[in-house]
């Protein structure tokens, strides 16, 4: 007999964007992405650069600080809104 009601966990392999490149300069480069859509972080920037990789955690935390203070929100919105426009059509 089978049971609606029991439910299972199921690990399904996922294809994961890479957020960081290297840069021409070979510097290490972070872009922030809101669910598809990379964020504008200003007029025509996409990524922080961040330098080595001994500096991709403190990058990382301001950037978490940044979320926190809601610093991101007018990126986020704008990403999300572009995201909705995309579903509407």
């Amino acid at each position: 007999m089978h049971d609606k009601n029991i439910r299972r966990q199921v690990e399904t392999p996922k294809r994961v964007k890479p957020w960081w490149y290297v840069t021409d300069t070979g510097t290490l480069a972070v872009s922030v992405r809101y669910v598809t859509k990379v964020l504008e972080l200003a007029k025509g920037k996409v990524a922080v650069e961040v330098g080595s990789e001994k500096d991709l955690v403190p990058t990382l935390e301001l950037i978490k600080t940044a979320v926190v203070k809601e610093k991101l929100d007018m990126p986020i919105d704008a990403a999300a809104k572009k995201l909705r426009d995309g579903l509407a059509q």
